[in-house]
């Protein structure tokens, strides 16, 4: 039985993310990803230019003039959402958390999704598979989606995003929308995410937060471990330990980007102080352009 707090949350994130879809975005997401192939559509009477090499000629036989085959893109796929839930996700020093920026992009791509005519499936996942729903369309299938994001609570302690995705690599056997969401603190992934990106077309999003790359002067403030419910008692105070610690971030971000470019994969980092769409929306123009 949901609760009525719980019902008006996944509600109000339906009606925010089909608006945005409506308005915004599903043309971007409809051209930033390749169809299957292409399959037969119909025959019409040849024109001057057409290429000859579609000529049919059974058809040609039958009206004693050419006719020529034509295809139109395979358009349905099928998007499989990898969301990293753990704990690290619960924080957020902005109006919402990390995990909560997960649920809306999702909520928007997933609408997105059968919006197009695909298929969409969810993969929830800590240092272990959490949650596991197959592809399917509709409406009510996208708001049990949302529903189990919203609910589903971590078992385990970390972050596997080399587990996550070999699991949707053993259970997508054909070529699909692989959208990976995740904060990526976490255990080494870099070969899974190689392999990945080689078999369906992968997208990886960030999850940040501003304060976790720039501290604040707060005096000795604790800092706990979300993943391993160890506390730190840290300085921020000190300019030095700030600016170490900025220098850090950066680095690793700097890092991670770089992985991201050498191997040719998309991603956006994205930020629980600031809106997404805008972003989404010239992340996935810039795809199409790409094609």
């Amino acid at each position: 039985m949901i609760s009525k707090e719980l019902f008006a949350k996944i509600r109000s994130l339906e009606i925010r993310s089909k608006g945005l879809v409506n308005e915004l975005f599903s043309g971007e997401y409809t051209s930033a990803f390749k169809g299957r192939g292409m399959a037969f559509s119909e025959v019409r009477p040849y024109q001057f230019g057409d290429d000859i090499r579609a000529i049919d000629w059974n058809v040609t036989a039958r009206n004693d003039e050419p006719y020529i085959k034509i295809f139109e893109e395979e358009r349905e796929q099928t998007l499989m959402l990898c969301v990293d839930i753990s704990k690290s996700g619960v924080f957020g020093s902005q109006k919402q958390s990390k995990r909560d920026l997960s649920v809306e992009l999702c909520a928007v791509l997933a609408f997105s999704a059968i919006r197009s005519n695909d298929k969409v499936g969810l993969v929830l996942f800590s240092d272990v598979i959490e949650k596991v729903i197959p592809p399917r369309k509709g409406r009510s299938h996208v708001m049990r989606l949302i529903r189990e994001m919203l609910v589903t609570q971590p078992t385990g302690s970390g972050t596997d995003v080399e587990k996550a995705l070999g699991y949707v690599n053993g259970m997508m056997k054909r070529r699909s929308i692989v959208v990976l969401i995740s904060d990526f603190r976490a255990t080494p992934y870099e070969k899974q995410l190689k392999i990945t990106n080689k078999r369906h077309e992968l997208v990886s999003f960030i999850i940040n937060d501003q304060l976790e790359e720039q501290l604040p002067n707060l005096g000795v403030i604790p800092v706990k471990n979300a993943e391993n419910g160890s506390t730190l008692f840290i300085d921020s105070s000190s300019t030095t330990f700030r600016e170490a610690f900025h220098t850090y971030q950066s680095k690793r971000n700097t890092e991670l980007q770089e992985f991201f470019r050498k191997n040719k994969i998309d991603a956006l980092p994205l930020y629980t102080n600031s809106s997404f769409i805008e972003l989404l929306i010239s992340f996935f123009h810039r795809r199409h352009q790409r094609r």
